[in-house]
């Protein structure tokens, strides 16, 4: 039985002496794997968030959304419209081009930990499940705890050239405890 270290060991790269050569990957296969979802993942929500915020994309805009916050028994549903349009759009549009992509990350989680709060748990699958947002918040989890690939911003930025699983899972933590603080302020 493999113990767990070698089991969270890095796999090795094509031509190296050591793992299983038949299962490595390159690290350019893994770049553009993050690059696809972050650009994917990113852009969703910025389209998503701009539907809150200007309304396009056949949104309710800040009076729209604002009253459906309000409904939903937010305080100054038009303020947590404002916020939620800024960090779907602005932390969409950082996962998109890798930057600072544990924070953008956990903002989109805290946000989608929000919207499955208030969709609710009557159905996991369409047309009123939350399957949709069940993926976009395990997404962006993914990209802050495995953080941008080297096809990003971040590998341009001092501190941040080097990911950190402490720094994706403090960010995600920090996102969650946001989410929180935010669902007891909801009536």
């Amino acid at each position: 039985m493999p113990s767990l270290t070698s089991t969270l060991a890095p796999l090795s790269r094509p031509g190296s002496a050591s793992g299983d050569q038949a299962h490595a990957s390159t690290p350019h296969a893994y770049d553009v794997g993050l690059l696809l979802l972050r650009v994917v993942l990113g852009l969703t929500m910025a389209a998503h968030g701009s539907q809150k915020l200007f309304g396009w994309f056949g949104g309710g805009g800040l009076d729209g959304t604002g009253a459906f916050f309000t409904m939903s028994g937010y305080p100054s549903g038009k303020a947590f419209a404002v916020v939620a349009g800024l960090t779907e759009t602005l932390g969409g549009l950082g996962l998109a081009i890798g930057l600072l992509t544990p924070l953008m990350g956990a903002a989109v989680v805290g946000t989608m930990v929000n919207a499955l709060a208030v969709k609710g748990t009557g159905s996991f699958f369409a047309p009123a499940g939350i399957e949709y947002e069940v993926l976009l918040t395990a997404g962006a989890a993914a990209l802050a705890l495995t953080g941008p690939g080297r096809i990003a911003v971040d590998r341009f930025l001092p501190g941040l050239k080097t990911h950190r699983l402490a720094y994706g899972a403090s960010a995600v933590a920090l996102g969650l405890v946001v989410a929180g603080i935010t669902l007891l302020l909801r009536k």
